[in-house]
């Protein structure tokens, strides 16, 4: 099924559901998960210039998180932002005001279609079940293009897979980038630097939590409610990335348990637009390195929020920050993020990974060689596995098999 922006299909009952739900699903919220965590501002280091040319950018999408300017496009010395759109004409000035782009379009697919060579790359920070085709879309125009995650939404979607895979393959060399803000957390930076260089030894066991308490002021808008009644695994690459993004690996296996929430009205069968019982779901994988995982994505639990990772490994391990090993091979690494360009600002944002992912995006588009942390294999490996948790949870627990993207 083919599911746009502009023909989302909730069903006759989800739909009565929603209407009783729509100031959840349409009102902004003062405060954001994500968007309020205090950072580590050691860096390893000043950045370095790496190319005097600047990437004429376009960027779709502002919405309740103000996506679209949260990422420091603006701000980056290899920059330039030429386009900006949004579906709301005020959001829409309000994002082109921001980012300083030159020309406004009423909607991203106008935007891809009409902006020709003067632009060379889209950000798509548009609704989750619109980022596939958009993706799909711009490299079929002839963009890189880097997209806010998942990289698309859901067991309807599962066939944009595929695609995905096979659009970035034949675009002769464009860019495809997932914003998995885990890849660039400070954790995730540092376990990554330690399994890259064997600290770890053979990786046992990894944990990822995401924990997103959305009931009342917990809860965020949505364009079209595409948030009421969410499965936690249809969003799964706050957790997942803890391992897909560290190791570049991925899961074989998975067996999921959901937890239901009868008394909550927009959960259960008919009652929003995925047929969903459970506000938490918490995935067993087995993975491509012999090892399991536990990747919890949590929206019913009061009292916690945040994105935590750990991995376990024969040599060592990393938690609460640190790693504990039988050798010093931490000690030798940097284990702190790189600087930012001037101007920049490292602004709390999910850790304070969005300028991360802006400038490794760009790096990728200027430095020859310079590959992207989390591409079409990451981002696929990381999202289809958890659309494959919540179809085990649905069959009450039951081991799946799970395809594999390279």
């Amino acid at each position: 099924m083919n599911i746009s922006r502009k023909s989302f299909f909730f069903g006759s009952a989800a739909a009565t559901a929603a209407i009783g739900l729509k100031a959840m699903a349409q009102a902004p919220t003062g405060k954001i998960q994500g968007f309020d965590e205090s950072i580590e501002t050691k860096t390893d280091g000043p950045w370095q210039p790496f190319s005097d040319k600047k990437v004429r950018v376009g960027i779709a999408g502002y919405g309740v998180c103000m996506f679209g300017a949260a990422f420091s496009f603006q701000d980056h010395p290899n920059v330039e932002v030429v386009a900006a759109t949004d579906l709301d004409p005020e959001r829409c000035a309000k994002l082109a005001q921001i980012v300083h782009a030159k020309r406004t379009y009423p909607s991203a697919e106008e935007m891809i279609d009409k902006e020709g060579r003067n632009m060379d790359a889209v950000f798509i920070a548009t609704d989750a079940a619109s980022h596939a085709d958009l993706v799909l879309r711009a490299l079929d125009r002839g963009y890189h293009v880097c997209s806010a995650v998942p990289a698309l939404l859901g067991e309807r979607q599962l066939d944009r897979a595929p695609k995905l895979v096979e659009a970035v393959k034949k675009s002769g060399g464009l860019v495809y980038a997932l914003f998995e803000t885990t890849a660039f957390r400070p954790q995730a930076i540092a376990m990554r630097r330690i399994y890259e260089a064997g600290g770890f030894g053979q990786l046992a066991y990894t944990e990822g939590e995401y924990f997103h308490y959305s009931v009342g002021t917990g809860s965020i808008g949505s364009y079209k409610g595409w948030r009421i009644g969410l499965p936690p695994q249809y969003y799964p690459t706050h957790s997942n990335g803890f391992y897909t993004c560290v190791t570049h690996g991925h899961f074989t296996e998975v067996a999921c348990i959901g937890t239901p929430a009868d008394d909550i009205p927009i959960y259960g069968e008919r009652k929003n637009p995925y047929g969903n019982p459970f506000r938490s779901e918490v995935a067993f994988f087995k993975t491509s390195d012999g090892g399991s995982a536990r990747m919890t994505v949590a929206w019913g639990l009061p009292g916690y929020g945040g994105e935590l990772g750990r991995c376990f490994g024969t040599k060592g391990c990393y938690r609460n920050d640190r790693f504990a090993g039988d050798g010093s091979i931490a000690g030798k690494l940097k284990l702190v993020r790189a600087g930012l360009p001037p101007g920049m600002t490292n602004n709390g944002h999910h850790g304070g990974s969005h300028p991360y992912l802006t400038d490794d995006f760009l790096r990728a588009i200027l430095v020859p060689g310079h590959k992207v942390c989390v591409d079409v294999a990451t981002a696929l490996n990381t999202t289809v596995s958890g659309v494959y948790a919540h179809m085990s949870a649905m069959k009450g627990g039951e081991t799946l098999k799970l395809p594999v993207f390279a």
